[in-house]
């Protein structure tokens, strides 16, 4: 890839949602909302904290992640669309 986060920003590349209800019925794509779950590609090295110090993210490359529903910026590299945010801008870390 050749897009590189700073300090505590990660990039995600947002997994696709389900298709189908838990009850069976299928939604179509003009109905879905965009997915809020993505997977981490990149992260940046760190916040620098106002001691000048670099706090390393809780966050790594491949974790999965929630986040908010209008978090991050829209990119698009190479043709595939990513979202660039910040650390705090991620609500959960899927185990």
């Amino acid at each position: 890839m050749k897009l590189r986060p700073l300090h505590d920003r990660v990039i995600v590349k947002r997994m696709e949602e389900e298709t189908t209800s838990p009850g069976g019925i299928v939604i179509p794509d003009s109905a879905a909302e965009k997915p809020s779950r993505g997977k981490i590609v990149a992260v940046g090295n760190g916040k620098v904290l106002d001691s000048g110090e670099v706090r390393a993210l809780d966050v790594k490359k491949g974790d999965t992640i929630l986040f908010g529903k209008y978090s991050g910026t829209e990119v698009k590299v190479d043709g595939d669309e990513y979202l660039v945010m910040r650390e705090d801008d991620i609500m959960a870390v899927f185990s």
